[in-house]
């Protein structure tokens, strides 16, 4: 990984700090590989959400973050600091995708979210998920990680207790795979984003599946 040492730095000095402010409680952390190209897949709710990950799971990743946040001093520095490198949600950020397979091809694990945006105060399996994390896994090959990050109302909140779900990878073979394309991409990310909701505790009892 880049970086690696500025990586273990901050995640040293302020990983303790982020589980005490946030409240963090891990779950299933046993199900993250130690090795290989990863892909991990969270729900998404607040800007935090990086953070809280990056203090749970024990591998360094990178992350795809929006390019906004590069504009904001204090925060550029931080997210920099956890592997993030930025991505156009405008459009098709090529220069980002590109970056983000190299990175899979090197063993390296990397962080997205389906949603591509957040998305507070909202059940997550009534938002949108976009193709890209099955276009990715298509190309790369790699296992998927399924992540749930639970907060009260979907809304995370300091010193409101944040619960993380550390699902089993989810496999080439379980995406479906044959020839690609964009049916095969989103079909793909719903599978994963099922996966995700999957572990969610205080899904409702009438939700099942992403969409229903």
């Amino acid at each position: 990984m880049e970086n690696l040492k500025g990586y273990l730095k901050f995640k040293k000095t302020f990983g303790g700090i982020i589980r005490t402010l946030f409240r963090v409680h891990a779950h299933g952390t046993e199900n993250e590989p130690e090795s290989g190209g990863l892909l991990i897949c969270a729900n998404h709710t607040s800007l935090f959400d990086v953070f809280v990950l990056g203090a749970v799971l024990k591998r360094p990743m990178h992350f795809m973050a929006k390019a906004e946040l590069f504009r904001i001093p204090v925060l550029r520095r931080m997210v920099k600091a956890l592997g993030a490198y930025p991505v156009d949600r405008g459009g098709s950020d090529v220069s980002a995708i590109k970056k983000t397979l190299r990175y899979l091809e090197n063993g390296d694990a990397v962080g997205l979210f389906p949603q591509g945006h957040r998305n507070k105060g909202v059940y997550p399996g009534d938002t949108e998920v976009k193709p890209g994390v099955g276009m990715i896994a298509y190309r790369s090959g790699v296992q998927v990680l399924p992540v749930f990050i639970s907060t009260k109302n979907y809304a995370m909140r300091l010193f409101g207790r944040k619960d993380v779900y550390v699902g089993a990878p989810v496999t080439r073979e379980e995406l479906e795979f044959s020839s690609g394309g964009i049916q095969e991409y989103e079909r793909a990310a719903g599978i994963v984003f099922d996966r995700i909701l999957a572990l969610d505790p205080l899904r409702p009892a009438e939700k099942g599946q992403h969409g229903d």
